[in-house]
């Protein structure tokens, strides 16, 4: 049965459950996350192997963004268990790479850059997922401003300016910001154009993505609340 003969109660039951899932793996990446970074930065020789030793923590990096890609191509042809192992390895190393940044912070800090992080991308996820309006066009622009982003942030590591870091900031957070509603309104819509059956490894292409706008969200907010530590 596919999208064009289910019943609005059909549409709407699997629209549901197919979101549940996503939802649900997206929450347990975050949560796994969380537990990972608490625990390394709470472990002064392994902070000073990350921070002592430039080789470990950027092959960290290289191997997230290597997880990331192959998920994102991948995922929905795999068995739902093997894209769920990978992306669950990909929360626990970015995990790692993520202690070191947060040790940067007030603990109080981080904590109520997380709050206001899930107040507003519940917010932008439902107004994803409820409007009529079709975000296609918000969403191709956003993923432009997301390649600049990407090559501004490449220019920053090498130049330090602080009028750089502020603008990429600002920019960061609008751009996640559209791209958190414009997710949540083509999950929706994939909802219904996924085969029967084959719902669990586009949960996880679905969980990835809203995972990495949180992340970002969160990020990109840290450095405008954060206070330094």
């Amino acid at each position: 049965m596919d999208a064009w003969t289910t019943t609005p109660a059909q549409a709407a039951e699997r629209v549901s459950a197919f979101l549940w899932k996503v939802y649900s793996w997206m929450a347990i990446g975050l949560g796994l996350t969380a537990v990972v970074a608490f625990v390394v930065a709470g472990s002064p020789e392994l902070i000073r192997t990350l921070v002592g030793n430039r080789l470990v923590f950027f092959g960290l990096v290289i191997a997230e963004l290597g997880l990331v890609f192959y998920l994102s191509a991948r995922a929905a042809s795999m068995a739902p268990g093997t894209a769920a192992g990978l992306f669950a390895l990909y929360s626990a190393l970015n995990g790692v790479t993520l202690s070191v940044v947060l040790l940067a912070y007030t603990g109080e800090s981080v904590t109520t850059t997380f709050v206001v992080t899930a107040g507003m991308f519940g917010a932008l996820a439902l107004f994803g997922s409820t409007t009529k309006r079709s975000l296609a066009g918000f969403g191709q622009f956003f993923m432009m401003g997301l390649v600049g982003l990407i090559l501004a942030s490449l220019v920053g590591m090498f130049w330090h300016s602080d009028a750089l870091q502020f603008l990429i900031s600002v920019v960061g957070v609008i751009v996640f910001t559209g791209l958190t509603a414009w997710d949540a309104q083509r999950l929706k819509q994939m909802a219904l154009a996924i085969p029967e059956g084959q719902a669990g490894g586009y949960a996880i292409v679905g969980a990835l993505s809203l995972y990495l706008d949180f992340i970002n969200l969160f990020l990109m907010l840290l450095r405008f609340t954060g206070r330094r530590d």
